[in-house]
């Protein structure tokens, strides 16, 4: 016989009146009241039942005579430990892209501007508790919009993130596509240097100052793709401090870098990788050495480094 589990889940929304409930996949029709209430903080607790260690579920805003559901899909809360489940629900229709705002954002360390897109996720605005994590794009160009994009493809960043939000497998993240202005030179050595300097020193800065973010290197990632993933690894391995996580896809390595003597060469730093490329061209080769030293660099497979490798794509 299946024991019930408790799956503890703590809503987060700033309300001054009226209540927060659920309706659960258990009894779509019947509220689930919470265990605890802490109105000035804004936080709801609630114990849900499942006789698995999962279970589907949907706030519910009561205000006055009013009821509205959560946007979005159904929440997936999974038992992982002791913690509760952290959710920011969002009540009123949201457009994924009030976003990818462009603004131009100058830099004395380079002695110019770029342009700058912003996206910020559903319900950033109504529910004003939530912080997040923040993504850095290199050629932000292709990142959002396909009429900007190279060839008209772009990276369907926030189809994406919608997708692997329902999923429950990452959390809602704010993105910043960063346009280059001379990609060849600032993607490689030396340029790569200054530029990294306006990451660290001007850009993250000014996005800490405008936005809420979190903004410790768990939660700050980089990645691009080519000579775009050349520049976020040096980014994440030059400034570990800031970024702890990197992309790097199809990268040209060992192209006017020194990346790879400098994982053969200097102490790991505390950050994790995602890496991969097309096969037998798009950079598989150098791809490859890059993994290999990093396994020589004391990076684990499934741990702090993934490497994909897809067969001719």
């Amino acid at each position: 016989m299946n024991r019930s589990k408790t799956i503890q889940v703590n809503v987060a929304y700033p309300i001054s009146d009226g209540e927060i409930v659920l309706r659960t996949e258990n009894d779509w029709e019947t509220d689930l009241l919470p265990v605890k209430v802490d109105p000035e903080a804004g936080d709801f607790l609630f114990h849900l039942k499942s006789p698995n260690s999962y279970v589907y579920f949907k706030p519910i805003l009561r205000t006055g005579g009013d009821e509205r559901w959560a946007q979005g899909s159904n929440v997936l809360a999974i038992q992982h430990g002791r913690a509760p489940v952290q959710v920011f629900p969002h009540f009123e229709d949201s457009s994924r892209c009030e976003v990818c705002w462009r603004t131009e954002v100058d830099s004395r360390v380079l002695g110019q501007s770029f342009s700058v897109r912003v996206f910020l996720p559903p319900g950033y605005r109504e529910n004003t508790l939530a912080s997040y994590p923040v993504l850095y794009m290199q050629d932000g160009h292709n990142v959002f919009f396909a009429e900007t994009a190279a060839f008209g493809e772009h990276w369907r960043v926030p189809e994406t993130l919608d997708v692997l939000d329902q999923m429950s497998v990452v959390r809602r993240a704010i993105v910043v596509g960063i346009r280059p202005n001379d990609r060849e030179h600032l993607y490689t050595r030396p340029g790569y240097e200054d530029y990294g300097r306006f990451f660290v020193e001007e850009l993250k800065p000014w996005v800490d100052s405008n936005y809420r973010t979190l903004q410790g290197p768990e939660f700050t990632g980089v990645m691009g793709s080519s000579l775009g993933g050349v520049v976020s690894f040096y980014l994440a391995w030059q400034y570990p401090q800031v970024f702890g996580m990197v992309g790097c896809l199809s990268s040209t390595f060992g192209w006017r870098d020194n990346l790879l003597e400098r994982v053969a060469t200097e102490k790991r730093p505390p950050i994790r990788l995602y890496v991969d490329s097309g096969c037998p061209s798009d950079n598989y080769e150098t791809n490859r050495a890059m993994v290999a030293k990093l396994h020589e660099a004391g990076f684990a497979a499934g741990d702090d480094l993934l490497y994909l490798a897809f067969p001719l794509a």
